[in-house]
């Protein structure tokens, strides 16, 4: 059977800029991203890689094989799997779906001719739904009663980042046994409530689960006179540097370097934030990064809701939300002392420097602090990008190099 991750128009539009360059399934939002959660629920089911539904440019990269002939369930990429759900979609008979309400959740047939009331055509033209697509109820579609995440808009990473981190927790602490931690110098409040992978180094740290889980990752480092407060993902070879401040429902992602003060965000992966400073209710794509004391508000003087640019309405919205910080897509970095007002929005490949606070949307490929910054020009972009990478040994595909291109024409 072929696992397919579906991307529903409208979310996929609502996560800009952090779906700019990948499917809402590689959104990272607890332990794991989403397609790797679903991959955990339908490893004994498949063998075949996941196969994705999604913008035709992010299809380069993100793409779904060619084995029509294959059994495929099809799934709604911003779902949070959950055992229940799991246990009702494995009931699920061929042309048979599955749904929420109005949610759509899974379809299984033969084939690739799924299209749910144009729901595959189009996430080509995201601003123009409105709504997410529903279908006609029949004698196929079954109801789904029961609680899961749903990852809808940019702000519901971090919001729901802490009990995604419990959810996954409880699954890897099903299927394996944590490594001891033997550093006679850390301080272990909850053992019971601590999972750390093989390779993990923890030296003179205190690690504080006694309101939620904390989780080190395989070859992840925490280094000394680090505080860590649960809920917590240290991802596979992330680092928190000396003195570090990590405070509840954050995750930092696979070979991120972190330190200073950080409260319920999420950084994807290979970003760095290695310095003082403070980042609050924020979510960072790959391949970012903050400068020594850069810092985020994420409250309002007036204690009001934050407002933040939503791409598809091209205004700023509501986010019915008190806190909200930095919201950062791929390839984007910021020099020392930037100050990020409450619920920024900074594009894709955006050069972020200046003396005064840089404006509350910050397009791709821009470059500077000011409104009226001048692009970021695409060779120099790739240059930049290809030498980040390089230093963690990965490389800027001709794939990536088309998305980015993509962006910076229609930015």
């Amino acid at each position: 059977m072929q696992l397919v991750l579906v991307d529903v128009p409208v979310i996929w539009a609502n996560l800009r800029p952090l779906t700019l360059t990948r499917p809402v399934s590689h959104v990272r939002v607890g332990i794991f991203t989403l397609v790797e959660k679903w991959e955990n629920y339908a490893q004994h089911l498949t063998t075949r890689p996941p196969g994705y539904k999604t913008a035709h440019y992010l299809e380069k990269k993100f793409f779904l094989p060619d084995n029509d002939a294959a059994e495929k369930l099809y799934v709604n990429s911003a779902v949070c799997p959950t055992p229940e759900l799991w246990q009702s979609i494995m009931q699920l008979k061929a042309k048979e779906s599955l749904f929420f309400e109005d949610t759509f959740l899974a379809y299984r047939d033969k084939g690739s001719a799924f299209n749910f009331a144009g729901l595959i055509d189009s996430i080509n033209n995201p601003d123009s739904i409105t709504i997410a697509p529903t279908r006609q109820r029949d004698a196929k579609t079954k109801e789904f009663v029961g609680d899961f995440t749903y990852i809808q808009t940019l702000t519901d990473i971090f919001a729901y980042n802490g009990k995604e981190i419990q959810a996954d927790f409880r699954w890897i602490s099903s299927q394996r046994t944590s490594q001891p931690i033997e550093d006679k110098h850390t301080i272990v409040y909850n053992p019971e409530n601590v999972f750390i992978e093989d390779g993990a180094q923890i030296k003179a740290a205190i690690l504080d689960a006694s309101k939620g889980v904390i989780y080190i990752g395989k070859n992840a480092e925490v280094q000394a006179g680090t505080v860590i407060q649960g809920n917590f993902a240290l991802c596979e070879g992330a680092v928190v540097n000396v003195g570090g401040k990590m405070r509840p429902d954050t995750t930092i992602g696979v070979h991120c370097k972190v330190g200073g003060e950080i409260s319920n965000s999420v950084l994807f992966g290979y970003s760095n934030k290695a310095h003082d400073g403070f980042l609050g209710n924020s979510v960072l794509g790959e391949w970012c990064n903050l400068g020594a004391d850069t810092n985020t508000s994420n409250l309002k003087n007036n204690y009001s809701n934050v407002r933040i640019w939503n791409y598809k309405k091209a205004d700023f919205i509501d986010t019915g939300r008190q806190f909200c910080g930095l919201l950062m897509g791929d390839h984007s970095k910021a020099g020392i002392n930037t100050m990020f007002n409450t619920g920024t929005v900074v594009g894709v490949s955006a050069n972020v420097f200046g003396g005064d606070f840089p404006p509350k949307y910050i397009p791709s490929f821009s470059w500077g602090g000011s409104e009226y910054a001048p692009p970021f020009e695409l060779d120099k972009a790739f240059e930049v990008a290809q030498r980040v990478m390089e230093r963690r040994g990965k490389r800027l595909t001709e794939a990536e190099k088309e998305i980015l291109k993509k962006i910076f024409l229609e930015r």
